[in-house]
Protein backbone atom coordinates (compact mmCIF):
# COMPACT_ATOMS: atom_id res chain seq x y z
CA UNK A 1 0.00 0.00 0.00
CA UNK A 2 1.31 3.35 -0.71
CA UNK A 3 1.94 5.82 1.69
CA UNK A 4 -0.71 7.81 1.91
CA UNK A 5 0.36 10.27 4.98
CA UNK A 6 3.52 11.32 2.57
CA UNK A 7 3.27 14.86 2.92
CA UNK A 8 -0.11 14.89 4.42
CA UNK A 9 -0.91 18.26 7.12
CA UNK A 10 -1.91 16.57 10.86
CA UNK A 11 -3.56 18.51 13.01
CA UNK A 12 -2.96 16.68 16.58
CA UNK A 13 -5.62 17.92 19.19
CA UNK A 14 -4.48 16.35 22.77
CA UNK A 15 -7.32 17.16 25.22
CA UNK A 16 -6.91 16.36 29.19
CA UNK A 17 -6.58 12.56 30.21
CA UNK A 18 -3.79 10.02 30.90
CA UNK A 19 -3.54 8.67 27.43
CA UNK A 20 -2.22 12.13 26.77
CA UNK A 21 1.15 10.59 26.75
CA UNK A 22 0.46 8.29 24.00
CA UNK A 23 0.38 11.69 21.70
CA UNK A 24 4.02 11.67 22.05
CA UNK A 25 4.59 8.15 20.48
CA UNK A 26 1.61 9.13 17.92
CA UNK A 27 3.64 12.18 16.82
CA UNK A 28 7.02 10.60 16.20
CA UNK A 29 4.83 7.77 13.85
CA UNK A 30 3.29 10.06 11.76
CA UNK A 31 6.19 11.91 11.39
CA UNK A 32 8.15 8.80 10.63
CA UNK A 33 5.06 8.19 7.81
CA UNK A 34 6.40 11.58 6.49
CA UNK A 35 3.54 13.87 7.55
CA UNK A 36 3.70 17.11 8.95
CA UNK A 37 2.55 17.71 12.55
CA UNK A 38 1.18 21.10 14.69
CA UNK A 39 0.25 20.50 17.86
CA UNK A 40 -2.70 21.73 19.99
CA UNK A 41 -3.21 21.08 23.39
CA UNK A 42 -5.91 21.83 25.96
CA UNK A 43 -5.22 23.24 29.07
CA UNK A 44 -6.16 20.39 30.84
CA UNK A 45 -3.91 18.56 28.47
CA UNK A 46 -0.78 19.83 29.71
CA UNK A 47 -1.19 18.92 33.34
CA UNK A 48 -0.91 15.45 31.91
CA UNK A 49 2.09 16.03 29.26
CA UNK A 50 4.19 19.07 28.52
CA UNK A 51 4.03 21.96 24.94
CA UNK A 52 8.01 21.42 25.12
CA UNK A 53 7.56 17.37 25.00
CA UNK A 54 5.41 17.74 21.87
CA UNK A 55 7.46 20.50 20.64
CA UNK A 56 10.47 18.76 20.55
CA UNK A 57 8.51 15.66 19.17
CA UNK A 58 6.84 17.72 16.42
CA UNK A 59 9.49 19.74 15.35
CA UNK A 60 6.80 22.90 15.40
CA UNK A 61 5.71 25.45 18.21
CA UNK A 62 2.93 24.25 20.42
CA UNK A 63 -0.50 26.25 20.24
CA UNK A 64 -2.41 25.66 23.11
CA UNK A 65 -4.46 29.68 24.05
CA UNK A 66 -6.99 30.79 21.98
CA UNK A 67 -5.91 34.27 22.12
CA UNK A 68 -1.83 34.48 22.01
CA UNK A 69 -0.23 37.49 20.88
CA UNK A 70 2.53 36.52 20.13
CA UNK A 71 1.12 33.76 17.27
CA UNK A 72 -2.33 35.16 16.37
CA UNK A 73 -1.05 37.34 13.69
CA UNK A 74 1.36 34.80 11.72
CA UNK A 75 -0.31 31.60 12.89
CA UNK A 76 -3.87 32.16 14.55
CA UNK A 77 -6.26 29.51 14.78
CA UNK A 78 -7.70 30.73 11.14
CA UNK A 79 -4.78 29.94 9.82
CA UNK A 80 -3.90 26.71 11.62
CA UNK A 81 -7.79 25.33 10.09
CA UNK A 82 -7.06 26.26 6.80
CA UNK A 83 -3.29 24.23 6.85
CA UNK A 84 -4.17 21.13 8.44
CA UNK A 85 -5.91 18.27 5.48
CA UNK A 86 -7.03 16.21 8.85
CA UNK A 87 -7.56 17.01 12.33
CA UNK A 88 -6.62 14.37 14.83
CA UNK A 89 -7.59 14.90 18.24
CA UNK A 90 -6.07 12.25 20.49
CA UNK A 91 -7.02 11.44 23.55
CA UNK A 92 -10.63 12.94 22.99
CA UNK A 93 -12.07 13.30 26.08
CA UNK A 94 -15.73 12.87 27.15
CA UNK A 95 -15.59 16.87 27.83
CA UNK A 96 -14.22 17.35 25.22
CA UNK A 97 -16.80 15.35 22.59
CA UNK A 98 -19.76 17.13 24.54
CA UNK A 99 -18.16 20.45 24.03
CA UNK A 100 -17.85 19.55 20.12
CA UNK A 101 -20.91 18.09 19.77
CA UNK A 102 -22.79 21.36 21.36
CA UNK A 103 -20.67 23.88 18.82
CA UNK A 104 -18.70 25.42 21.94
CA UNK A 105 -15.41 27.42 20.92
CA UNK A 106 -14.06 28.29 23.84
CA UNK A 107 -10.37 27.43 23.68
CA UNK A 108 -8.30 27.25 20.67
CA UNK A 109 -9.37 23.20 20.04
CA UNK A 110 -12.54 23.74 19.88
CA UNK A 111 -12.11 26.46 17.75
CA UNK A 112 -10.31 24.90 15.35
CA UNK A 113 -12.88 21.96 14.62
CA UNK A 114 -15.47 24.89 14.35
CA UNK A 115 -13.42 26.92 12.24
CA UNK A 116 -12.07 24.16 9.55
CA UNK A 117 -13.65 22.24 6.78
CA UNK A 118 -11.38 19.47 7.02
CA UNK A 119 -12.63 16.26 8.52
CA UNK A 120 -12.25 15.48 12.29
CA UNK A 121 -11.00 12.38 13.34
CA UNK A 122 -11.41 11.45 17.57
CA UNK A 123 -9.72 8.98 19.33
CA UNK A 124 -11.89 8.47 22.69
CA UNK A 125 -10.62 7.84 25.68
CA UNK A 126 -11.86 7.68 29.12
CA UNK A 127 -13.15 5.58 32.01
CA UNK A 128 -15.18 2.68 30.51
CA UNK A 129 -18.20 4.39 32.83
CA UNK A 130 -17.86 7.62 31.35
CA UNK A 131 -17.96 6.07 27.49
CA UNK A 132 -21.29 3.90 28.35
CA UNK A 133 -22.68 6.90 30.13
CA UNK A 134 -26.15 8.05 28.08
CA UNK A 135 -24.96 11.57 27.46
CA UNK A 136 -21.58 10.25 26.04
CA UNK A 137 -23.13 8.17 23.82
CA UNK A 138 -25.59 10.58 22.54
CA UNK A 139 -22.84 12.84 22.04
CA UNK A 140 -21.16 10.31 19.97
CA UNK A 141 -24.39 9.64 17.78
CA UNK A 142 -24.55 13.27 17.01
CA UNK A 143 -20.82 13.81 16.14
CA UNK A 144 -20.87 10.77 13.68
CA UNK A 145 -24.46 12.13 12.11
CA UNK A 146 -22.41 15.50 11.59
CA UNK A 147 -19.42 13.21 9.95
CA UNK A 148 -16.95 13.16 12.69
CA UNK A 149 -14.98 9.93 12.28
CA UNK A 150 -14.29 8.05 15.69
CA UNK A 151 -11.39 5.73 16.36
CA UNK A 152 -12.43 3.34 19.16
CA UNK A 153 -12.39 3.19 22.07
CA UNK A 154 -10.65 -0.32 22.69
CA UNK A 155 -11.51 -2.36 25.41
CA UNK A 156 -9.32 -3.17 28.43
CA UNK A 157 -7.24 -2.38 31.63
CA UNK A 158 -7.11 1.50 31.84
CA UNK A 159 -5.53 3.66 34.47
CA UNK A 160 -7.90 3.34 36.91
CA UNK A 161 -8.04 -0.20 37.37
CA UNK A 162 -11.30 -0.79 35.97
CA UNK A 163 -11.71 -2.85 32.59
CA UNK A 164 -13.96 -2.34 29.77
CA UNK A 165 -14.26 -0.02 26.59
CA UNK A 166 -12.51 3.59 26.84
CA UNK A 167 -8.79 3.05 26.01
CA UNK A 168 -7.77 5.05 23.38
CA UNK A 169 -6.14 2.93 20.21
CA UNK A 170 -2.35 2.71 20.18
CA UNK A 171 -0.79 5.19 17.97
CA UNK A 172 -0.12 2.65 15.54
CA UNK A 173 -3.43 1.76 14.77
CA UNK A 174 -4.15 5.29 14.42
CA UNK A 175 -1.73 5.93 12.13
CA UNK A 176 -2.91 3.11 10.02
CA UNK A 177 -6.45 4.26 9.92
CA UNK A 178 -5.68 7.71 9.30
CA UNK A 179 -3.47 6.85 6.81
CA UNK A 180 -6.59 4.40 4.90
CA UNK A 181 -9.06 7.63 5.43
CA UNK A 182 -7.29 9.34 2.54
CA UNK A 183 -7.49 5.70 0.23
CA UNK A 184 -10.89 5.42 -1.76
CA UNK A 185 -11.79 3.49 -4.43
CA UNK A 186 -13.53 6.26 -6.80
CA UNK A 187 -11.23 5.76 -9.51
CA UNK A 188 -10.29 1.98 -9.07
CA UNK A 189 -9.85 -0.03 -12.27
CA UNK A 190 -9.25 2.87 -14.31
CA UNK A 191 -6.31 4.39 -16.19
CA UNK A 192 -5.39 7.92 -15.89
CA UNK A 193 -2.64 9.94 -17.66
CA UNK A 194 -1.72 13.10 -16.72
CA UNK A 195 0.55 15.50 -17.54
CA UNK A 196 2.87 17.71 -15.05
CA UNK A 197 5.44 20.26 -15.20
CA UNK A 198 6.57 22.55 -17.80
CA UNK A 199 7.73 22.56 -21.07
CA UNK A 200 11.50 23.53 -22.84
CA UNK A 201 12.15 24.23 -25.83
CA UNK A 202 15.77 24.45 -27.09
CA UNK A 203 17.46 28.13 -28.99
CA UNK A 204 20.73 26.33 -28.34
CA UNK A 205 22.17 24.09 -26.45
CA UNK A 206 22.20 26.24 -23.21
CA UNK A 207 19.01 28.27 -23.29
CA UNK A 208 15.71 27.81 -23.52
CA UNK A 209 12.08 28.93 -23.74
CA UNK A 210 9.88 28.21 -20.80
CA UNK A 211 7.99 28.71 -18.12
CA UNK A 212 7.12 29.22 -14.13
CA UNK A 213 5.45 25.99 -13.52
CA UNK A 214 6.84 24.09 -10.93
CA UNK A 215 4.62 20.79 -11.58
CA UNK A 216 3.72 20.86 -8.19
CA UNK A 217 -0.30 21.24 -8.89
CA UNK A 218 -0.04 18.48 -11.54
CA UNK A 219 1.67 15.98 -9.35
CA UNK A 220 -0.70 16.67 -6.40
CA UNK A 221 -3.15 15.63 -8.88
CA UNK A 222 -1.18 12.20 -9.87
CA UNK A 223 -1.06 11.42 -5.80
CA UNK A 224 -4.75 12.32 -5.09
CA UNK A 225 -5.43 10.30 -8.28
CA UNK A 226 -3.67 7.09 -7.27
CA UNK A 227 -5.02 7.07 -3.50
CA UNK A 228 -8.34 7.08 -5.34
CA UNK A 229 -7.43 4.02 -6.47
CA UNK A 230 -6.48 4.83 -10.16
CA UNK A 231 -3.59 3.26 -12.57
CA UNK A 232 -1.67 6.64 -13.05
CA UNK A 233 1.05 7.45 -15.63
CA UNK A 234 2.35 10.97 -14.83
CA UNK A 235 4.03 12.54 -18.16
CA UNK A 236 6.44 15.39 -16.77
CA UNK A 237 8.54 17.60 -17.49
CA UNK A 238 11.67 18.78 -15.82
CA UNK A 239 10.91 19.77 -12.42
CA UNK A 240 12.24 19.65 -9.13
CA UNK A 241 9.71 17.25 -7.57
CA UNK A 242 10.24 13.82 -6.36
CA UNK A 243 8.26 10.71 -8.56
CA UNK A 244 5.56 10.21 -6.36
CA UNK A 245 5.09 6.82 -5.23
CA UNK A 246 3.05 4.05 -7.03
CA UNK A 247 3.32 5.70 -10.22
CA UNK A 248 4.46 4.95 -13.34
CA UNK A 249 6.18 8.41 -14.77
CA UNK A 250 7.32 9.73 -17.88
CA UNK A 251 10.21 12.29 -17.72
CA UNK A 252 10.64 14.38 -21.12
CA UNK A 253 11.47 17.56 -21.88
CA UNK A 254 9.75 19.34 -25.16
CA UNK A 255 6.45 19.79 -25.88
CA UNK A 256 6.82 17.35 -29.09
CA UNK A 257 8.20 14.78 -26.11
CA UNK A 258 5.14 14.93 -24.38
CA UNK A 259 2.64 14.55 -26.90
CA UNK A 260 4.57 11.58 -28.30
CA UNK A 261 4.40 10.23 -24.67
CA UNK A 262 0.96 11.05 -23.76
CA UNK A 263 -0.78 9.65 -27.39
CA UNK A 264 1.37 6.06 -27.21
CA UNK A 265 -0.38 5.79 -23.42
CA UNK A 266 -3.52 7.50 -24.74
CA UNK A 267 -5.06 4.27 -26.30
CA UNK A 268 -6.36 2.23 -23.31
CA UNK A 269 -6.91 5.39 -20.76
CA UNK A 270 -10.21 6.68 -19.52
CA UNK A 271 -9.37 9.91 -17.73
CA UNK A 272 -6.77 12.35 -19.47
CA UNK A 273 -5.97 15.34 -17.31
CA UNK A 274 -3.88 18.04 -18.61
CA UNK A 275 -1.99 19.79 -15.74
CA UNK A 276 1.05 20.43 -17.70
CA UNK A 277 1.97 24.39 -18.82
CA UNK A 278 3.25 23.10 -22.29
CA UNK A 279 5.17 25.81 -24.57
CA UNK A 280 2.72 27.33 -27.31
CA UNK A 281 5.75 27.90 -29.37
CA UNK A 282 9.45 26.35 -30.29
CA UNK A 283 12.24 27.95 -32.16
CA UNK A 284 11.58 27.30 -35.83
CA UNK A 285 15.43 26.02 -36.17
CA UNK A 286 17.16 25.58 -33.02
CA UNK A 287 21.05 26.87 -33.27
CA UNK A 288 23.50 23.85 -33.35
CA UNK A 289 26.02 26.15 -31.23
CA UNK A 290 25.59 28.60 -28.42
CA UNK A 291 24.15 32.08 -30.12
CA UNK A 292 26.74 34.58 -28.89
CA UNK A 293 25.82 38.49 -28.26
CA UNK A 294 27.34 39.76 -31.31
CA UNK A 295 24.30 42.06 -32.38
CA UNK A 296 21.93 44.18 -29.98
CA UNK A 297 18.63 42.32 -30.74
CA UNK A 298 18.04 38.46 -31.67
CA UNK A 299 15.00 37.78 -33.63
CA UNK A 300 13.49 34.37 -33.16
CA UNK A 301 11.71 32.19 -35.50
CA UNK A 302 8.98 30.27 -33.84
CA UNK A 303 6.37 27.71 -34.77
CA UNK A 304 3.56 25.93 -32.78
CA UNK A 305 4.02 23.07 -30.66
CA UNK A 306 1.02 20.56 -31.21
CA UNK A 307 -1.74 20.76 -29.19
CA UNK A 308 -2.05 17.71 -26.80
CA UNK A 309 -5.08 18.48 -25.24
CA UNK A 310 -7.01 18.92 -28.54
CA UNK A 311 -5.60 16.01 -30.02
CA UNK A 312 -6.62 13.94 -27.29
CA UNK A 313 -10.26 15.03 -27.10
CA UNK A 314 -10.47 15.53 -30.77
CA UNK A 315 -10.20 11.25 -30.80
CA UNK A 316 -12.77 9.11 -32.15
CA UNK A 317 -13.19 7.83 -28.86
CA UNK A 318 -11.95 9.93 -26.50
CA UNK A 319 -11.50 9.76 -22.36
CA UNK A 320 -12.80 11.62 -20.16
CA UNK A 321 -10.79 15.28 -20.45
CA UNK A 322 -9.78 17.61 -18.14
CA UNK A 323 -8.10 20.76 -19.08
CA UNK A 324 -6.49 23.43 -17.21
CA UNK A 325 -6.64 27.25 -18.22
CA UNK A 326 -3.95 29.44 -16.21
CA UNK A 327 -4.51 32.84 -16.89
CA UNK A 328 -3.75 36.57 -16.29
CA UNK A 329 -7.07 38.09 -16.89
CA UNK A 330 -10.52 37.40 -17.91
CA UNK A 331 -10.38 34.11 -16.20
CA UNK A 332 -14.11 32.98 -16.64
CA UNK A 333 -14.36 34.01 -19.99
CA UNK A 334 -11.04 32.04 -21.76
CA UNK A 335 -11.75 29.20 -19.65
CA UNK A 336 -14.99 28.50 -20.55
CA UNK A 337 -13.78 29.56 -24.12
CA UNK A 338 -11.35 26.88 -23.80
CA UNK A 339 -14.14 24.07 -22.82
CA UNK A 340 -16.06 24.75 -25.47
CA UNK A 341 -14.10 25.45 -28.24
CA UNK A 342 -11.49 22.17 -27.83
CA UNK A 343 -15.02 19.99 -26.55
CA UNK A 344 -13.56 19.16 -23.44
CA UNK A 345 -15.54 17.42 -20.46
CA UNK A 346 -13.69 19.50 -17.48
CA UNK A 347 -11.68 22.74 -17.05
CA UNK A 348 -10.26 23.84 -13.78
CA UNK A 349 -9.26 27.58 -14.04
CA UNK A 350 -6.76 29.42 -11.99
CA UNK A 351 -5.27 33.34 -11.69
CA UNK A 352 -2.26 33.29 -12.55
CA UNK A 353 0.45 36.53 -11.77
CA UNK A 354 4.04 37.37 -9.89
CA UNK A 355 2.64 35.83 -6.60
CA UNK A 356 -0.24 33.46 -7.85
CA UNK A 357 0.00 30.06 -8.84
CA UNK A 358 3.02 29.62 -10.23
CA UNK A 359 5.85 28.72 -7.76
CA UNK A 360 3.24 28.91 -4.25
CA UNK A 361 2.67 25.49 -2.33
CA UNK A 362 -2.13 26.88 -2.27
CA UNK A 363 -3.62 27.70 -5.08
CA UNK A 364 -7.42 28.05 -6.13
CA UNK A 365 -9.39 27.03 -8.91
CA UNK A 366 -12.78 27.19 -10.23
CA UNK A 367 -13.76 23.60 -12.08
CA UNK A 368 -16.30 24.07 -14.97
CA UNK A 369 -18.37 21.64 -17.15
CA UNK A 370 -20.85 21.77 -19.05
CA UNK A 371 -24.06 22.51 -17.11
CA UNK A 372 -22.32 22.91 -13.82
CA UNK A 373 -19.38 24.99 -12.13
CA UNK A 374 -17.79 25.25 -8.46
CA UNK A 375 -15.21 27.32 -6.78
CA UNK A 376 -12.19 25.69 -5.12
CA UNK A 377 -11.18 28.16 -2.47
CA UNK A 378 -7.30 28.89 -1.94
CA UNK A 379 -6.26 25.78 -0.15
CA UNK A 380 -2.63 23.99 -0.31
CA UNK A 381 -2.03 22.17 -3.80
CA UNK A 382 -2.86 18.54 -2.02
CA UNK A 383 -5.82 19.09 -0.99
CA UNK A 384 -7.27 20.79 -3.94
CA UNK A 385 -6.51 17.96 -6.10
CA UNK A 386 -7.75 15.64 -3.56
CA UNK A 387 -10.98 17.51 -4.05
CA UNK A 388 -10.70 17.87 -8.03
CA UNK A 389 -10.46 14.39 -8.50
CA UNK A 390 -13.74 13.69 -6.37
CA UNK A 391 -15.80 15.97 -8.74
CA UNK A 392 -13.82 14.28 -11.84
CA UNK A 393 -14.38 11.01 -10.91
CA UNK A 394 -18.17 12.06 -10.11
CA UNK A 395 -18.49 13.18 -13.47
CA UNK A 396 -16.59 10.49 -15.09
CA UNK A 397 -19.15 7.82 -13.58
CA UNK A 398 -22.24 10.15 -14.16
CA UNK A 399 -21.19 10.11 -17.94
CA UNK A 400 -20.81 7.06 -18.36
CA UNK A 401 -23.93 5.73 -16.14
CA UNK A 402 -25.59 8.16 -18.87
CA UNK A 403 -24.18 6.33 -21.76
CA UNK A 404 -25.20 2.78 -20.82
CA UNK A 405 -29.02 3.87 -19.99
Amino acid sequence: MMNTLQGKRILLGISGGIAAYKSADLTRRLREHGASVRVVMTRSACEFITPLTMQALSGQPVHVELLDYKTEGAMGHIDLARWADVILVAPASANFMARLAHGQADDLLSTLCLASSVSITLAPAMNQQMWQNPATQANVTLLRDRGVTLLGPATGGQACGETGPGRMLEPLELVDALARGFISDRLSGLKLVITAGPTREAIDPVRYISNRSSGRMGYAVARAAAEAGGNVVLVSGPTQLHQPERIRCQPVTTAAEMHDAVMREIEDAEIFIAAAAVADYRCSQAAIQKIKKDNDELTLLLEKNPDILAAVAARKLPPFTVGFAAETENLLNYAQQKLFNKKLDMIAANQVGMNQGFDTEDNELQVIWSGGSIKLERAPKDRLARQLIRLIADRYHEKNTTQTH
